[in-house]
């Protein structure tokens, strides 16, 4: 069974987020956790509330023990811009983006990931 969560519009960059993303893909929930405890970038604080939170959904909705859940796969996809005005010489203003981003997570059984 897999178990998805998600979080949208967050302030940070994707590629950004991308990075710790790789590092746990296919790896165990237990697993995951203590290489995202590592390190100390807000984008990994993030990454792990979403993983927490689609391991907290398997378990309190359909009975999972989260022993035995896998990270099966982590979307991180570009959100919309913010744009923003920088302001510059003679009375002007350049306009600059900041990035958001929505992660997907999921998880699903171990006896189901060694089917495949």
């Amino acid at each position: 069974m897999q178990v998805t969560a998600k979080a949208k519009y967050l302030r940070r960059g994707p590629r950004k987020v991308r990075r710790y993303a790789e590092l746990v893909t296919g790896k165990s929930l237990s697993e995951a956790r203590a290489i995202l405890a590592g390190y100390a970038s807000p984008a990994v604080r993030e990454l792990t509330k979403v993983i927490n939170s689609a391991a907290a959904n398997g378990e309190n909705n359909f009975g999972l023990d989260p022993e035995e859940l896998v990270v099966a796969k982590i979307m991180v996809d570009e959100g919309m811009r913010l744009p923003r005005l920088r302001p510059r010489a003679r009375g002007r203003a350049d306009r600059y983006y900041k990035p958001t981003c929505h992660i997907t997570v999921v998880l699903s059984d171990q006896s189901e990931s060694d089917e495949e």
